[in-house]
């Protein structure tokens, strides 16, 4: 069967798992066409996201003529369709995040992907994250293109639900994915439950070999902090457990492994409290770097605000190391806190700072049955091959709801 994954940003350094579950697609012998609105220029560090870029269509690459070429066919050809679509994307614009003119772009952008779902016959779209990406496969579809579904991660589409149709997406999607069942509980609550059957639980997931190579523990000072640099994953609340934490006298270092627009802050506070020869920030580093940085690592330390569920939780557990994070989210139904690591309560940094010591007090061996556990649960939860196939039923043809039934 040919499908096409449509996303935002494609291929991109913190979108590992989408490559993943697009390879992994392919392995149960799906043909998977990759279409992205945007990301051909994107600074690329890993080969399989180069290899990835090469198999990608891009919606703003092809240039306006050929996207306003699509628009007015769709208007002369199918004037029906058209004007459905363009009273949902008019209704799609009122109280939302961005005016009307963004949502009139998104319908001129389904066009174009209309017109190349047809080319290639693809049978079915399939959207990640419920923010413009699923409102392109959605006005297609209403084009007169394929049936559509999409995936919703958080926690930016749970921050801003009504801003952005999300309960109007749910039920004109074939189906809906969500990354845990915080996340799936979070959708249930914005449709009636006649709906609630069309959303379904599919975890992120690792390949295999991602499993291997861990079967030792690293006596290392070293904690690690991997992800984009940003307000939602609390690292300023990091620096600040670091800042304490030091004054105790603890042999130790952090690393952040990661960028963003939140670095110049981060950096900022570290020179604030003298903690140069303690943290140091990598920028952005391809997967194996992060992979021999977490092995080199005592623990993660993720202490997060917001969240779905993170794919490097799941990465350091499979790599026999214990995390240290927060109540939030999906990441409770994943690491138990004193078994695979520590759970703290988010926001807090005296408890933090507790967890943090406790880690590098710790004896080696308890550490080291922390991570064999912690690896023993990731591999029965999050093997992306077995996560598959919940997914690839969900593919099999099926209508979507009526496309301009009101709502």
């Amino acid at each position: 069967m040919r499908i096409a994954y449509l996303i935002n940003q494609y291929p991109k350094v913190s979108h590992s798992f989408i490559r993943r579950e697009i390879l992994a697609l392919e392995r149960q012998g799906f043909d998977v066409t990759r279409i992205s609105v945007r990301g051909w220029d994107n600074d690329l560090v890993d080969e399989a996201d180069l290899a990835e870029r090469g198999k990608t269509r891009y919606v703003l690459q092809s240039g306006w003529i050929a996207i306003a070429g699509a628009f007015l066919s769709c208007l002369v050809s199918r004037p029906a369709h058209f004007a459905s679509a363009l009273r949902i994307a008019v209704r799609m614009g009122r109280r939302a995040d961005r005016p009307l003119p963004y949502h009139l772009i998104y319908l001129a952008e389904a066009c174009l992907v209309r017109r190349w779902t047809a080319e290639s016959d693809v049978r079915h779209v399939h959207a990640h994250f419920g923010t413009n990406s699923a409102e392109v496969a959605m006005l297609a579809h209403v084009l007169g293109g394929p049936s559509w579904s999409f995936t919703v991660h958080g926690p930016e589409e749970f921050d801003k639900p009504e801003f952005i149709g999300l309960a109007e997406k749910i039920r004109r999607a074939t189906f809906v994915v969500a990354v845990s069942s915080f996340g799936r509980s979070q959708l249930f609550r914005l449709v009636d439950n006649s709906q609630w059957d069309k959303i379904h639980v599919v975890h992120c997931g690792l390949e295999a070999s991602y499993f291997d190579g861990a079967s030792t523990y690293s006596d290392s000072r070293n904690l690690v902090c991997v992800g984009r640099l940003c307000e939602q994953k609390g690292q300023l609340l990091l620096v600040e457990a670091v800042r304490h934490l030091n004054k105790s006298g603890i042999d130790f270092t952090l690393t952040f492994a990661g960028d963003g627009e939140l670095r110049p802050d981060i950096e900022a506070l570290i020179k604030k409290y003298a903690l140069e020869s303690k943290v140091r920030i990598t920028g952005w580093i391809s997967n194996d770097e992060v992979r021999r940085i977490i092995l080199e690592a005592r623990s993660l330390v993720l202490p997060t605000f917001a969240e779905g569920l993170p794919v490097v939780i799941m990465e350091a557990m499979a790599l026999r190391r214990p995390v240290i994070s927060t109540y939030v989210a999906g990441i409770p139904e994943l690491v138990q806190n004193d078994q695979h690591g520590w759970l703290v309560p988010s926001g807090d940094v005296d408890t933090l700072m507790d967890a943090m010591r406790l880690c590098l007090e710790s004896p080696l061996a308890q550490l080291q049955a922390m991570g064999d556990a912690a690896h023993e649960r990731v591999a029965q939860r999050h093997n992306v091959d077995t996560e598959i196939t919940k997914l690839a039923p969900l593919f099999k043809f099926r209508p979507c709801p009526d496309s301009d039934a009101p709502i």
